[in-house]
C-alpha cells in the first residue's frame, strides 16, 4: 500500500522548538493550517552533579539535539522561513566570554538551592513583599536561587560567568549571536519583577549578578533576530527568530488560550494556570505569577503527584490503571513524594477510611480523587473573579487520554471536560509564536485559526460533594501527620 501523500503547504513554514528536560523537539508546521509537515526529535541527558543530588544538563548537547531534530526534519526545515524555541523554565545558564558553558546548567529540578531560597525570601521582607514586587514567591526552581547557590559554592565558576541565559535564550543566542528573552521566561528567574516589568536591581545586587550579564527582553511581536550563517544548521540563513518563550507560556499559546479558560495538565506532576489580565500577586507561594508570551499573564500552580504517583498505587494493588471501582468510604491522598499544593514537602502518602467490604478498585478510585482534588483546589487558587465558573476545562498532558483521570475530573469538578487532539502543545505554540510574526498576526489567533483545542467534548454531571467533603476532612485532620518526613 503506497504511503498517504503530504498536503502541498498553503502557506510558508514555520519550526516550532520544545527543549525539554530530556530531549528536543522540532516541529514543520504550515503556518496557514497548522498541519505539521515534518517532526524530528533527539535526546540529552541529565546527570546529578558532582554529589550526585542534582539536576544538570550540559547546553551544548541542547544545541547538537536541536540540529539532529532538524536534520531529520529534511527538506522542510531548510525551507521554512520562521523559528521559535520553547524551552524548560527556570535552568541556570552561565557561559563564558565565547559563549561556552562554564559548568553544566541547573535544571529547573535542581532544588540544592532550598536554603538559598529561604534565606532570600526572608532577606527581602517575606512572601507577601516577594509576591507584590516579583508576582510570585520564588521556589527553589526559580533560577535567582540557583545563582545564589553558585556564588556559595562554586565561585570559581560565578566569576567566570559572563552571561547568563535560560534554556530557550540560550538556543535563540545561539541562532541568531544575540542575547535575548521575553517576558514570560524572564517571570520565573524571580530577578525580573513583574510590578516594573523590568529587572530588579536590588535583588540583583542581593546575589551579586550585574544585569549587563542578563539578555535584553523583548516585547511581544518583537524578532529576536534571524538565523545567523551556521554551516551545519538544516535552517535558512536569514529565516527570521521569533522570541521563544517558556515551555508553560508556549503551551498556553499552543492552544490559543482567551483569559479565564482553565487548562489542567496531567503528567508525572499535575499543572493548572489559565491566562489572565489581572497581575498574579499570591502571598502562600500557592501561584505562580508568571507572565504570558504577549502582554497578560499566566497564573499557574502545580502539583507533584499526579500520573506517576496513581500509577503506582495501581502497580502496588496489581491493577490495570483503569480498573477503578465507585464507591466505598476510603480517601487516599497519594502524596509519595512530599507535595507542593497543599504546602507539604514532607508528606508521604496516606489511606483511610478502609472497611471489610472496601475493594481495590475502591481504593485506586480514591487515589485519583486525591490527586484531582489537590489539583482542583489549586485551581481554585488560580482563576480570578473574571473566570466563568462553567467554562470547560481543557485537559492535555498523558493523563488526558485516560477515561479514569477524566470521568474523575468531570466528577469532582461538576465542569464539562474537553480534550485537545493536538499534542506536541509546547512545540506548536512556539510554531504559532514564529507563524504570528513571520504573518504580522497574534499568535493565540494563529494557534484558533490551527483549531489546536478542538477534541472530544464531555458534558457535565453533578459534583461528588461527599467525595470532597470527605477529602477536605480527611486532609484537615491528618495535617500533622502530613508535615512530618
Amino acid at each position: 500500500m503506497a504511503a498517504a501523500a503530504v498536503p502541498v503547504p498553503q502557506g510558508p513554514l514555520v519550526v516550532g522548538v520544545d527543549s525539554s528536560t530530556q530531549s528536543t523537539k522540532a516541529l514543520v508546521v504550515d503556518s496557514a493550517t497548522g498541519a505539521v509537515v515534518a517532526r524530528g526529535q533527539a535526546a540529552h541527558t541529565v546527570g546529578g552533579g558532582s554529589d550526585g543530588t542534582g539536576k544538570e544538563s550540559v547546553p551544548e548537547q541542547w544545541w547538537e539535539a536541536l540540529t539532529e531534530a532538524l536534520r531529520q526534519c529534511g527538506t522542510p526545515a531548510r525551507e521554512a522561513a520562521a523559528v521559535s524555541v520553547g524551552g524548560q523554565q527556570h535552568g541556570l545558564v552561565a557561559l563564558d566570554a565565547s559563549g561556552r558553558s562554564v559548568r553544566p546548567a541547573l535544571l529547573w529540578n535542581d532544588v540544592r538551592s532550598a536554603p538559598q531560597r529561604d534565606r532570600l525570601i526572608e532577606e527581602l521582607g517575606g512572601p507577601k513583599a516577594w509576591a507584590e514586587r516579583v508576582g510570585s514567591v520564588p521556589a527553589p526552581a526559580f533560577t535567582v536561587t540557583k545563582w545564589a547557590w553558585l556564588m556559595e559554592n562554586e565561585p570559581e565558576a560565578a566569576r567566570a560567568t559572563a552571561a547568563v541565559r535560560l534554556p530557550h535564550d540560550y538556543l535563540t543566542e545561539r541562532l541568531t549571536g544575540y542575547g535575548t528573552t521575553d517576558r514570560g521566561d524572564a517571570s520565573g528567574t524571580g530577578w525580573w519583577a513583574s510590578a516594573t516589568e523590568s529587572y530588579d536591581e536590588e535583588i540583583l545586587d542581593r546575589v551579586g549578578l550585574s544585569p549587563e550579564l542578563l539578555p535584553r527582553v523583548l516585547r511581544h511581536g518583537e524578532a529576536a533576530g534571524t538565523v545567523r550563517e551556521l554551516p551545519d544548521l538544516p535552517l535558512p540563513t536569514g529565516a527570521l527568530v521569533a522570541t521563544g518563550t517558556g515551555d508553560n507560556m508556549a503551551a498556553a499559546l499552543g492552544l490559543g488560550l482567551r483569559p479565564g479558560q482553565p487548562v489542567l495538565s496531567l503528567g508525572t506532576s499535575g499543572t493548572v494556570y489559565a491566562v489572565s489580565a489581572h497581575r498574579p500577586t499570591d502571598p502562600t507561594g500557592v501561584v505562580a505569577g508568571f507572565a504570558d508570551t504577549r502582554d497578560a499573564w499566566l497564573p499557574l500552580a502545580c502539583t507533584l503527584n499526579c500520573t506517576l504517583a496513581v500509577d503506582r498505587i495501581a502497580e502496588l494493588l496489581g491493577r490495570d490503571r483503569e480498573a477503578v471501582e465507585p464507591g466505598g468510604s476510603a480517601v487516599l491522598l497519594p502524596f509519595l513524594d512530599g507535595e507542593r499544593t497543599p504546602h507539604l514537602p514532607h508528606a508521604s502518602g496516606l489511606l483511610h477510611g478502609l472497611r471489610h467490604d472496601t475493594t481495590p478498585g475502591q481504593v485506586l478510585q480514591a487515589a485519583y480523587d486525591g490527586a484531582v482534588f489537590a489539583l482542583l483546589t489549586a485551581l481554585d487558587q488560580v482563576l480570578d473573579a473574571d473566570a466563568a465558573p462553567d467554562a470547560p476545562l481543557l485537559l492535555i498532558g498523558g493523563g488526558a487520554k485516560g477515561t479514569a483521570w477524566r470521568e474523575t475530573v468531570r466528577r469532582l469538578s461538576g465542569r464539562p471536560v474537553q480534550v485537545p487532539r493536538a499534542e506536541e502543545l509546547v512545540a506548536l505554540g512556539a510554531a504559532a509564536q514564529a507563524a504570528g510574526l513571520l504573518l504580522g498576526e497574534d499568535p493565540a489567533a494563529v494557534a484558533r485559526r490551527w483549531s489546536t483545542a478542538e477534541g472530544p467534548s464531555y458534558g457535565p454531571v453533578p459534583r461528588d460533594e461527599a467525595a470532597l467533603e470527605r477529602l477536605s476532612r480527611v486532609l484537615a485532620d491528618a495535617d500533622g501527620l502530613l508535615r512530618h518526613a
